[in-house]
């Protein structure tokens, strides 16, 4: 399907909230099938990737309904399914449910196989592979990408020093601790997303983090517990973009998940002049959350800080989008894993950014963006729901439509998007 954005007429207004954080959702279905007893999901993530997850789970033997918005999940005994998981185009459903099966009791002795479709296969699984088979498993892979077949085994725990930072194979390594025998250690070079190691003692679990470290004891079961989502920061950031680049714009956007190892995104967009007002509305052991008030305001282009990169890895194409229209040219630098993503979004957005008349110069790790005027025209998603939105947010500031091919990928993750844009004032419609 193509996607139509008219240049926005009227400034964009109102109060929004975001649709469930997608991270948080597939950590709280996956976590929920675990544990013992019945587990509460507020606020999940309606979307295609997130009901794959929980889809598995299902499959897995966990018993799932649903009643008033609200998400209950019974589980504590596995079973082997009787076909293959299939994830869809989620890469973290497929990689923390391989870590958390490989070593699974209940599992001993099966097969299970993880499948995904054409996009999902041809992103690289070996970063979690090869540390899990250090752990003991049996994993077999298609030269390193999905579909993955797990013999799940006992695994003995260890200390793995990531080479690089990555909330999922760190979460792969501490779920499949959970069952393994001994404590895992994993360390990182630098910082990334902390949800599994905040929602792991929500469930039971006994487990020691610091900023790039973090310790699980071995030989655990968790327990059913109430998980509350807060609002997605990464669908919001399609709607603060928004806000900052419509010349008049005014948007409040409530009950965002704010973690600190997850907001490079806002600090990036302050650091270009972004009004971005925080109230955070969380306490104690609870995923952050709060409040945004953003305005439209003039942006510069900046050099962005190497240790922002991974605090904010999935918005850098809506990020990409702003900088072509801030004054000044904007440098993105250590972020060469935007090349393994859903598409190679370096070389995607480049590319279509340059279809819409955006100064831009791809770089191995990142790129340039010089800013100035857009033009309209007809741009592809290249099957990247992320890739899609950043452009439909661009057009909104081009001199004639922008039409997008191939965005209905946007409803894998965020299948409200239109219309809670429309419902700010902006014009995009389905062709």
């Amino acid at each position: 399907m193509r996607l139509k954005v008219q240049p926005a007429r009227v400034p964009l207004s109102g109060e929004y909230r975001p649709p469930g954080d997608k991270s948080v959702s597939h950590r709280a279905a996956i976590f929920g099938g675990l544990a013992e007893g019945e587990t509460e999901i507020h606020g999940f993530l309606e979307s295609s990737d997130t009901r794959a997850t929980l889809a598995a789970m299902a499959s897995l033997g966990a018993q799932v309904s649903e009643s008033g918005g609200v998400i209950r999940i019974r589980g504590g005994r596995l079973n082997a399914p009787a076909g293959d998981l299939d994830l869809g185009n989620s890469g973290t459903g497929i990689r923390l449910l391989t870590g958390a099966l490989a070593g699974h009791p209940d599992l001993f002795g099966g097969s299970i196989r993880l499948v995904g479709d054409e996009s999902l296969s041809a992103r690289p699984m070996g970063r979690i592979i090869e540390p899990l088979k250090a752990m003991g498993a049996d994993i077999e892979s298609v030269d390193g990408h999905a579909p993955l077949t797990v013999r799940p085994r006992q695994l003995r725990g260890m200390v793995y020093e990531q080479p690089m930072a990555s909330a999922q194979v760190k979460s792969a390594l501490l779920l499949a601790g959970l069952n393994a025998e001994g404590a895992t250690e994993v360390t990182e070079p630098g910082i990334s997303r902390d949800h599994t190691e905040r929602m792991l003692p929500v469930f039971g679990a006994r487990l020691a983090h610091g900023e790039c470290r973090c310790r699980l004891d071995g030989q655990q079961r968790l327990q059913g517990t109430v998980c509350r989502v807060p609002g997605d920061l990464s669908s919001a950031a399609f709607v603060l973009a928004a806000g900052l680049l419509v010349a008049g714009s005014s948007i409040r956007l409530t009950e965002v998940g704010l973690n600190p190892t997850r907001d490079g995104v806002l600090r990036i967009c302050e650091s270009m002049g972004a009004e971005i007002e925080r109230s955070p509305t969380t306490r104690g052991n609870e995923e952050p959350a709060g409040h945004l008030h953003v305005r439209f305001g003039k942006l510069v282009g900046v050099d962005v800080e190497p240790e922002w990169v991974p605090l904010a890895i999935d918005e850098f194409p809506v990020l990409m989008a702003l900088a072509a229209s801030a004054e000044g040219t904007t440098r993105i630098r250590g972020a060469e894993e935007l090349r393994v993503k859903e598409s190679d979004r370096l070389a995607v957005m480049c590319a279509e950014l340059s279809k819409l008349g955006v100064c831009v110069s791809e770089h191995p790790d990142g790129a340039d963006i010089t800013g100035g005027p857009v033009r309209g025209g007809r741009v592809d998603s290249h099957g990247d729901h992320r890739i899609a939105m950043s452009l439909a947010v661009l057009g909104l500031v081009a001199g004639a439509p922008v039409e997008i091919d191939n965005a209905e990928w946007i409803r894998t993750s965020y299948p409200g998007f239109v219309d809670d844009m429309r419902a700010l004032g902006a014009e995009m419609e389905w062709l």
